[in-house]
């Protein structure tokens, strides 16, 4: 049987964390176990260091998939797992960047958007075609004899995590160097784009959808090209009173709720800096005072905090909410928006609200 080649998703941490307990046991969450039982013995990880998007090993799978929650990795159990062999291994110095090979891997063929190929490395595992997953192990084996050194940014390959007490409890968040970073590499400056104007956006597309809508309580009073969010047609001056005072003042600051008589069918934060903690935080507040919420909800952000939105939505205080915050929460990148609307046009008041879920991308992600 001809070997298949699988992506295994590491970052910085979770790698030295691996070779610390051994390199010998991989593990995948508990949302791959589908996947993960077409895995065979003599399959190949290519393992991906996702901070700094570099190839930094190669294992060969020497077990069948099994459970197991013994401790390796400190923030996430990871509990599908494999018996592994390290085969191949670089130093995160000498590791392969994934972009070095874009003119030979299919993954980046015939693309969408110049960025639509980080859409593969989002989950693992994730099996690559044969061709690929031989060119990338013939690169690395290449690499570990003739070496070639590339300095990468130590703050993304290996993290020094902040707090910030929420009332879900402590959350982690990237040290303010790493924002600041972040804001230098993309001029946030450059675009006209506006917070208000995603909100504006929000609240006449589901008012314009027959829906109620409401805007956060601090924004009532804010406006776009002249028009007051409160004076927008179906905006509510107040919520029903379904929850308790607590869930309730959470929800009242959510930058944009859709509303079908007294249900709440749709909330959306819409982050438009640096730091996307706002709104993960309200949502998860929101999911932990009331589990069994059936609202739909969104993250809508600039195209290019796609990767940030993911990054942080997929920690493990987020992660570990049950339900799981990115896999009920959905990304909506402010360009799909806007050109859903400009496509959509005067047929909007023949569109059904749900049309929104398939603009939407899911949150989910792994990394080992």
């Amino acid at each position: 049987m001809k070997r298949k080649y699988w992506l295994d998703l590491f970052t910085g941490k979770t790698w030295e964390e691996f070779l610390s307990a051994g390199a010998n046991v991989t593990g995948f969450r508990k949302t791959r176990q589908k996947v993960a039982k077409k895995i065979k013995i003599g399959d190949y990880f290519l393992c991906y260091l996702t901070g700094i998007s570099r190839f930094i090993g190669v294992l060969k799978v020497t077990s069948d998939m099994f459970v197991n929650e013994t401790p390796i990795w400190a923030d996430e159990e990871f509990p599908i797992r494999f018996n592994v062999e390290l085969i191949y291994k670089l130093e995160p110095i000498a590791a392969v960047p994934v972009k070095s090979m874009d003119k030979q891997l299919s993954i980046f063929q015939n693309l969408k958007s110049p960025n639509a190929w980080t859409g593969f490395f989002r989950g693992s595992p994730a099996e690559f075609s044969n061709k690929d997953g031989e060119i990338i192990v013939d690169t690395i084996k290449n690499t570990i004899v003739s070496p070639t050194n590339r300095e990468f940014d130590e703050r993304k390959y290996k993290r020094s995590p902040k707090k910030y007490v929420s009332s879900i409890g402590i959350v982690t968040v990237p040290e303010e160097s790493i924002d600041k970073q972040r804001t230098d590499d993309i001029n946030f400056e450059e675009s006209k784009t506006t917070h208000e104007e995603i909100q504006w956006l929000l609240l006449n597309l589901g008012s314009n959808l027959g829906l109620d809508v409401w805007v956060s309580r601090n924004d009532k009073n804010k406006t776009h090209q002249g028009v007051a969010f409160k004076n927008i047609p179906n905006s509510k001056e107040e919520l029903p009173r379904q929850f308790d005072d607590a869930t309730n003042k959470t929800i009242e600051m959510i930058d944009v709720l859709w509303l079908r008589g007294d249900a709440i069918i749709a909330a959306f934060e819409v982050e438009h800096t640096t730091s996307v903690y706002s709104g993960l935080l309200r949502m998860s507040d929101l999911i932990s005072m009331q589990p069994n919420i059936k609202i739909d909800l969104y993250i809508v952000a600039p195209d290019e905090r796609r990767d940030k939105v993911f990054e942080e939505i997929n920690r493990p205080t987020f992660a570990s909410l049950n339900p799981s915050l990115p896999r009920i929460c959905r990304f909506i990148p402010y360009s799909k928006l806007r050109d859903e609307i400009e496509q959509i046009g005067n047929r909007v008041q023949y569109m059904k609200p749900e049309f929104i879920e398939e603009i939407a991308e899911s949150c989910e992600t792994d990394e080992a």
